[in-house]
């Protein structure tokens, strides 16, 4: 039937998204193996070919379209890939009697090309073996055994319905070995309980890969942190009129600054994964439910003990990245505001040097102007009297040279208004061409 009002187009997937880390029911004696497979966030789609070729070999039909999990039977094993944020995980379980919990693991009966051929770099392998109640106890010996004499670490979980083993190693197989005990589990506990020992192991594998990159970085923020220093040692020479010029100091911190940046850039992503792959360590092992067996460390205890110290050095890497950064831009704010403030001194200096010569050329000018009237007044007084004389000498009665000295005045007179007025012209020409 069709819904008469409209859906969200998320909706469908939001529900398949509450379904997409879940188990398959599981019951003992069974064998699984869990391999984890760093792809990258963009590795989806070679991972989804490889995954169709182990189907491909099986004879499974493959399906038109894979979200984040797919499960499928591969004859008497049931396979489970799973797609997280930036790796895939493969886990193979077969259930059935067995003589020896690691002697033969299911991926030895998977095709040997196929687990070649795993597209990006595997983190984690493990074979994980559930012994049935009615399977004899292992003793202390035994389980030491099994684990190459290395010290165990154990506990009891599901509120004691299930015992767990492990020395979180890897043996000389490459394979990391977990031992579970059926003390009363049902199927879906048992498949529950499983997913989540292969979970605790895959995201603490990926949780402690922040840690070398940590290790790493804080030698070049060491050296960052000393240069940041003399940097600003050196600044305060240079207030003091020492050292070198502002302009170099500059440069220098602003590429200081740049470094660490690109530092925090390239690391930041994988302490933020690591932080948040240990908090899904942590929400798992709390669902573990333990109790202590005696004379063993609980996993809780083990992980405590030596995830918590890596993951905090990653944070505290982050934190000194961030801190450093910090001090870097407060320098830079200051040594610039610095430079600014000197820029501006020079400017002012500038400005009044400027006013100054403008003055002296408005004096300049103003006398140039003057002695303009008086060579203008000049020349006119001498082309006037040039007249006057060439009139008196034609027979016209009038006294050239008296003329000549009373027009001295007058022409003087309108040789300053002639200038004056051009100088008008000309400023108001230079304002509306600013306007």
């Amino acid at each position: 039937m069709a819904l008469p009002f409209k859906e969200h187009p998320l909706r469908y997937q939001g529900v398949a998204e509450l379904h997409a880390r879940t188990y398959e029911p599981l019951q003992a004696p069974a064998r699984v193996s869990h391999i984890a497979t760093i792809c990258g966030e963009k590795g989806s789609g070679r991972n989804l070919k490889h995954l169709f070729k182990l189907l491909e070999h099986y004879g499974v039909p493959q399906p038109e379209m894979v979200e984040q999990h797919y499960f499928a039977m591969l004859g008497d094993i049931q396979m489970r890939w799973e797609r997280h944020t930036e790796f895939v995980t493969y886990t193979f379980s077969k259930q059935g009697e067995y003589d020896h919990p690691f002697d033969s693991t299911v991926l030895s009966e998977l095709p040997e090309d196929w687990l070649r051929e795993l597209p990006g770099e595997v983190v984690t392998v493990v074979a994980l073996a559930l012994d049935a109640p009615t399977m004899p106890e292992r003793s202390t010996e035994e389980l030491s055994t099994l684990f190459a004499g290395n010290a165990l670490i154990g506990s009891e979980v599901v509120g004691g319905i299930a015992r767990a083993w492990s020395d979180l190693r890897i043996d000389v197989d490459g394979v990391s070995r977990i031992l579970l005990r059926d003390q009363g589990l049902s199927s879906n506990q048992a498949g529950r309980l499983v997913k989540r020992f292969l979970e605790i192991n895959a995201y603490r594998a990926m949780a402690i890969l922040g840690l070398p990159e940590a290790r790493e970085v804080n030698l070049c923020l060491s050296n960052a942190d000393r240069r940041l220093v003399n940097v600003a040692a050196r600044m305060t020479d240079a207030e003091l009129g020492r050292g070198v010029p502002d302009a170099e100091l500059l440069a220098e911190l602003t590429a200081l600054a740049a470094e660490i940046e690109a530092v925090a850039a390239r690391t930041s992503s994988r302490f933020e994964a690591s932080r948040a792959y240990y908090g899904v360590v942590v929400q798992r092992l709390d669902q573990l439910r333990q109790r202590r067996i005696e004379g063993l460390q609980t996993f809780t205890e083990f992980l405590d003990a030596r995830l918590a110290p890596a993951i905090a050095t990653c944070n505290s890497t982050s934190k000194r990245q961030q801190d450093l950064a910090e001090r870097a831009a407060r320098l830079t704010s200051l040594l610039r505001a610095r430079v600014e403030v000197r820029l501006q001194e020079q400017n002012r200096s500038l400005l009044e040097s400027m006013d100054r010569r403008a003055q002296l050329q408005l004096r300049l000018q103003e006398t140039v102007e003057g002695l303009s009237v008086i060579a203008i007044g000049y020349y006119g007084v001498g082309l006037v009297g040039y007249l006057l004389k060439g009139l008196e000498a034609h027979g016209w009665l009038i006294h050239a040279t008296y003329v000549t000295g009373l027009a001295a005045p007058l022409i003087v007179l309108v040789a300053w208004l002639g200038i004056r007025r051009m100088k008008e012209r000309l400023l108001e020409n230079e304002d509306a061409t600013e306007n």
